[in-house]
C-alpha cells in the first residue's frame, strides 16, 4: 500500500512540474512555431511535394507539364516540377483553419476537398474584356476576313489556374477564355520555311464535329526559328509591379523565382536592368551584363513587395532606361512584371495604350508577364503587350515560366516579323459562308491590310499560328437569299473551282516601316476525310473554348456533349506531348466524371 502511495505521489509530482511549465511564453511560442510552419509549408510549396500528388487526378490537371512541346522535347523533358498544388486559397499565410482540417493534407487524393472544403478564390474583382463571337459572314457580300495575328498564349494558363482553382464549365468569367490564345499555346507538325523565307503555311480542310452541315479549315503559319547562337544581342529592362498587391507567394515570389531560370540563358553582350514601381520608381540595376548571372540574380532577390501602383511613372523610367543601353540592330525590350492592378497616376489600358503606343516608334518593345489572382487584370495586360509590340503570358507556376522563358525565349523576346496581318479571301464558287474561331480583339477592317499606319501583331523566332475557320459549302447550310440589287459575275480563277481560298499575309522586317506582301492559295486538294492527330487535337481545343464560352454554333450538341466529344478525341489521338497530356488532364477535371472512350465511330473516321 506504501509502494502504491510513494507511486501516485511521485505521478501527481511530475504532472504539477510539466503543467507549471505552460506558464512559460518561450517554451509555449517555441512548439507553435515548431507546428505551424510545417502546417503552412504543405500550402505553400511549390517544388517539394510528396509524390503521393502524382497520382490524384485532380492534381495531375494542374500539373505544370513538366517537359516539352514537340519540338523542343530534349531540353524541357528533363525539367521534372511539382504539381501545382498551390493556390492562394490554400497559401494565405496564417490563415484560420478549421481543427477537423488540420488532418487532411492538401495532396489527399479526395476531389472532395479540393473543390469543397475550401472556397474557390474570389474572382470577382478580376478585369476581362467580354468577347463577342465571331459569327458566320456571307461570301458573296463579306469574302475577306482581315485580322493581326496574335500569339499570346496568357488565356490558357489563366484558364489552367482557374480550373485547379475548382471553377467549372459553368464558372468561367465572360472573356477569360480566348479561342486563339488556346490554339495556340501548342506546337503542330507544320512545315519549316525554306531558304530565304519568312514563313511556311500548312491547310488541311476537313469534316466539323460540331456541326454536320459545316467543314472546318485550319491554317497553321509557321516563322522561321533561330538557333540561340545567331538571336541578336538583347537590351532588356525588367519593369517590376513591387506594389503591395504583389506581395503573395503566386505573384513576385513566383516572378523571382522565374528569373533565375531566364538569366542562365544571357551571354555578355546582352544588357540587363531593373526598375521597380510601387509608391514611386526605382532604378536597381542598370546596363549590367547577361553573363553577371549572380548580381543579376541578387537584385530579383532583394525585391519586396509594399507600396500602391505607379504602373505610369515606372513605364515612363523603364523606356528612359532602354534608350539610354539602346543597342542598335539588337533586341531592346520591355519585360513587365505585374498583376495589372495600377492605382497612381494613369490607371486605365486605355490611358496606358496610348503613352506604349508611342514609346514603340522608339524601336523598344514591350511584353508583359501576368502573375497572380483575386485582383488580377487580364484587360489590362493585354492591352500594354498590345501597344508595345510586345508578347502577353500568363506564369501561374515555375514551370509555365520555364516554357516562355526558357524553352520559348527565341520566339517569346526575338522578334522577325512586325505589325503583321492576315487576309483572307474566300472563293464563292465553293464556299458560301465562314466563320472564324477567335481572334476578336484582333479584327481590321479590310482596307486595313494594306494601311502601314494601322497596327498588325509581332511574331517572333519559330512562332507557330493556328487559325480555324468554320465554312459551309456552296448550296449547303447557306442561310442568306439572293441578292436583290447585285448579280455577282464569279471570275474565271473563281469559277475553275480549284481553290478554297487565298491566304494573303502583310508583314514588316523589324527595323523597316514598309510592308510586304505574301499570297499562298488554298486548293482544293488541301481537303482530306481522314485527318492527321494535329487537326483532330486542334478541333478539339477549339471545341473545348466554345463549351467553355457557351458558344451558340454548338449547333449538334449540348456544351456539355461538346466538352465529352472533346475528351474522347483527344484520347483517341493518344497525345504523347506533356502539354497536350495536361490539357486532356484539364478538360477531364472541368467535367468531374469519367468519360468512357468506348465509341464506335469518331466523327473523323
Amino acid at each position: 500500500m506504501k509502494k502504491r502511495l510513494v507511486v501516485i505521489l511521485l505521478a501527481l509530482s511530475i504532472s504539477v512540474t510539466s503543467l507549471s511549465g505552460c506558464g512559460n511564453s518561450n517554451t509555449s511560442d517555441t512548439a507553435v512555431a515548431d507546428y505551424e510552419p510545417a502546417v503552412t509549408e504543405e500550402y505553400t510549396t511549390y517544388d517539394e511535394a510528396p509524390a503521393e500528388a502524382a497520382a490524384s487526378d485532380s492534381y495531375k490537371a494542374g500539373s505544370e507539364a513538366a517537359g516539352s512541346k514537340s519540338n523542343a522535347a530534349n531540353s524541357a523533358k528533363n525539367f521534372a516540377v511539382a504539381p501545382n498544388a498551390t493556390s492562394d486559397s490554400y497559401a494565405t499565410e496564417q490563415e484560420a483553419v478549421e481543427e477537423e482540417s488540420l488532418s487532411a493534407k492538401w495532396y489527399d487524393n479526395t476531389r472532395s476537398y479540393r473543390y469543397e472544403q475550401k472556397a474557390k478564390e474570389d474572382i470577382s474583382n478580376e478585369k476581362y474584356t467580354e468577347i463577342d463571337e465571331n459569327g458566320f459572314k456571307d461570301v458573296s457580300v463579306s469574302p475577306l476576313s482581315t485580322f493581326a495575328a496574335d500569339v499570346d498564349t496568357a488565356s490558357y494558363a489563366n484558364m489552367r489556374r482557374l480550373v485547379n482553382e475548382g471553377y467549372g464549365l459553368y464558372d468561367f468569367p465572360k472573356g477569360a477564355v480566348r479561342t486563339e490564345e488556346l490554339l495556340n499555346y501548342f506546337d503542330y507538325d507544320y512545315s519549316s520555311p525554306g531558304l530565304g523565307e519568312r514563313f511556311a503555311v500548312d491547310a488541311v480542310v476537313s469534316d466539323c464535329p460540331w456541326n454536320d452541315e459545316s467543314k472546318l479549315m485550319i491554317l497553321g503559319i509557321n516563322t522561321k526559328d533561330l538557333k540561340r547562337k545567331d538571336t541578336p544581342d538583347s537590351n532588356i529592362v525588367f519593369l517590376v509591379d513591387v506594389s503591395g498587391s504583389m506581395s503573395r507567394k503566386n505573384k513576385l515570389e513566383l516572378f523571382k523565382e522565374a528569373m533565375g531560370l531566364l538569366t542562365e540563358n544571357l551571354g555578355e553582350n546582352d544588357r540587363v536592368s531593373i526598375v521597380t514601381y510601387a509608391s514611386g520608381t526605382d532604378v536597381v540595376l542598370e546596363g549590367v551584363r547577361g553573363n553577371e548571372t549572380r548580381k543579376i540574380n541578387r537584385a530579383f532577390e532583394s525585391l519586396e513587395a509594399s507600396g500602391s501602383t505607379n504602373g505610369e511613372g515606372g513605364i515612363e523610367k523603364a523606356y528612359e532606361i532602354a534608350q539610354e543601353n539602346f543597342i542598335k540592330g539588337g533586341n531592346n525590350r520591355i519585360i513587365l512584371a505585374t498583376d495589372g492592378d495600377f492605382n497612381v497616376g494613369k490607371t486605365s489600358g486605355s490611358e496606358l495604350k496610348e503613352m506604349i503606343s508611342e514609346k514603340k516608334e522608339t524601336g523598344v518593345y514591350l511584353s508583359v508577364l501576368g502573375f497572380g489572382m483575386g485582383n488580377y487584370n487580364d484587360t489590362t495586360a493585354e492591352t500594354l503587350a498590345d501597344a508595345g509590340n510586345g508578347n502577353y503570358s500568363y506564369i501561374d507556376t515555375i514551370g509555365e515560366a520555364k516554357k516562355v522563358l526558357v524553352d520559348e525565349m527565341t520566339s517569346t523576346i526575338y522578334t522577325v516579323a512586325k505589325d503583321t496581318k492576315f487576309q483572307v479571301e474566300f472563293n464563292p464558287a465553293l464556299v458560301s459562308e465562314y466563320r472564324l474561331l477567335g481572334y476578336e480583339n484582333r479584327a481590321l477592317a479590310d482596307e486595313d491590310f494594306k494601311d502601314d499606319t494601322k497596327d498588325g501583331g509581332e511574331l517572333g523566332a519559330g512562332h507557330q499560328v493556328t487559325v480555324i475557320y468554320e465554312i459551309k459549302l456552296e448550296g449547303k447550310g447557306k442561310t442568306s437569299g439572293d441578292l436583290k440589287y447585285q448579280d455577282n459575275v464569279l471570275s474565271d480563277k473563281a469559277a475553275a473551282k480549284d481553290e478554297w481560298c487565298t491566304l494573303s499575309i502583310a508583314y514588316k522586317d523589324p527595323d523597316k516601316d514598309e510592308s510586304k506582301y505574301l499570297e499562298y492559295p488554298i486548293g482544293v486538294d488541301n481537303y482530306v476525310k481522314n485527318p492527321s492527330d494535329d487537326f483532330i487535337f486542334a478541333t478539339s481545343v477549339a471545341e473545348f473554348s466554345m463549351a467553355l464560352n457557351d458558344s451558340e454554333y454548338l449547333v449538334d450538341m449540348t456544351r456539355e456533349e461538346a466538352l465529352k466529344q472533346a475528351i474522347k478525341n483527344v484520347k483517341k489521338t493518344d497525345p504523347d506531348d506533356d502539354y497536350r497530356q495536361e490539357f486532356l488532364q484539364l478538360m477531364q477535371t472541368v467535367s468531374r466524371d469519367d468519360i468512357s472512350i468506348d465509341i464506335e465511330r469518331p466523327w473523323y473516321e
